[in-house]
């Protein structure tokens, strides 16, 4: 009989305490609510492991990278204690005709069981020739699995939307995942994901036994459903009229809005700045780059990383980032001017009185 989640927990040395502590950090990190832990530790005490089948197509292994590296949870209680991870082919030991085995073997007996998680994407020109694993195209080997999969995640947006591969001209015709193979797909885009988002979304399906609700585009609202800019803590600069005008100029060094440079925060939508990266420490804007765009798709065909957005209308219907500088710079002046005006009124009165007393 497959062990639950929480014996595999018990049997590797993890007392009832931490258990209940990992269930609290896991809900706090999928937003469930004051219930969602108990939800979490009824169903880890419960289910058995899930098995998983983690496929790789052309790609940079970025997203394992990431998935790894992930604090809460940590991949390492996600991958010995709530996953079975039957085949990846990056990090497995097996290789050559042992691991093809054992993906036939988890795929047969774990027929509508396994969760898939693809990394990268296929190749469809020259009839798949530019990814070959395993002696067969990657496109035949992905829908081969996808047929009998009970959920699909996309890692990353190579899997998502194509990513670099699918660039323009695409001269290997690189494409997204969803696009060759018939089954619901979980897009988890970023190049790469946070990894705090790939072990949510992987722990909600194991947990629950269902996908967590899409957008219209197939990403978890519970990480995609706002903008970067929306949560940014650059966010006031931006309202204020404040921005970067330069690397490195005075506004650079107070921490002004990045909209200038380049920053698609607005019209990107993740949790970079509210879950950020290597455990909650930092984003790339909080390092003094503008956001890219990269769980955006088709981000790198949209110009210049440097290239301003056009036409961001947060003020009004009329006003854009520039009339909000130039209307700020002039209610600053106007202030200042009624100030002095004020003063010089004052003074005028007081000297008169003054005269008065004199005589």
């Amino acid at each position: 009989m497959t062990p639950t989640f929480y014996e595999v927990m018990r049997q590797q040395g993890i007392t009832r305490r931490s258990f209940l502590k990992f269930c609290s950090l896991t809900a706090a990190s999928l937003g469930l609510g004051a219930g969602g832990a108990t939800k979490i530790a009824h169903a880890l005490e419960t289910k058995p492991r899930v098995p998983v089948v983690w496929l790789h197509g052309l790609e940079c292994t970025c997203c394992t990278e990431s998935f790894i590296r992930s604090a809460h949870p940590l991949a390492s209680d996600l991958v010995l204690s709530m996953l079975s991870l039957d085949y990846d082919d990056t990090i497995m030991a097996a290789a050559g005709h042992q691991a093809e085995a054992a993906l036939e073997d988890t795929i047969t007996r774990y027929k509508g069981k396994y969760i898939l998680a693809v990394e990268g994407n296929p190749p469809l020109g020259d009839d798949g020739v530019f990814c070959i694993p395993g002696g067969r195209p990657f496109v035949d080997k992905l829908r081969r699995v996808a047929k009998d999969a009970a959920a699909v995640v996309a890692w990353g947006s190579c899997a998502s939307w194509g990513c670099v591969q699918a660039a323009r001209p695409n001269p290997t015709k690189a494409t997204p995942i969803h696009q060759v193979i018939d089954n619901p797909v979980v897009k988890v885009p970023g190049c790469p994901p946070i990894a705090e988002v790939m072990t949510g979304v992987v722990t909600y399906i194991v947990t629950f036994g269902r996908l967590p609700e899409l957008d219209r585009q197939g990403r978890p609202k519970m990480f995609y459903s706002q903008r970067i800019h929306d949560k940014c803590y650059r966010r006031p600069h931006f309202d204020a009229g404040q921005f970067v005008e330069a690397w490195d100029d005075r506004g650079a060094r107070e921490g002004y809005c990045l909209y200038k440079m380049g920053c698609k925060g607005p019209t990107t939508y993740n949790a970079c700045s509210t879950v950020r990266w290597n455990e909650g420490v930092s984003f790339p804007i909080g390092s003094g780059h503008g956001c890219i765009g990269c769980s955006e798709d088709g981000f790198w065909d949209k110009g210049s990383f440097y290239d301003r957005l056009t036409n961001i209308k947060e003020f009004g219907i009329e006003a854009n980032a520039d009339r909000v500088g130039a209307t700020v710079a002039i209610v600053a002046g106007a202030a200042v001017a009624a100030h002095a005006a004020v003063t010089a009124i004052k003074r005028a009165r007081s000297a008169k009185s003054n005269e008065k007393v004199e005589k």
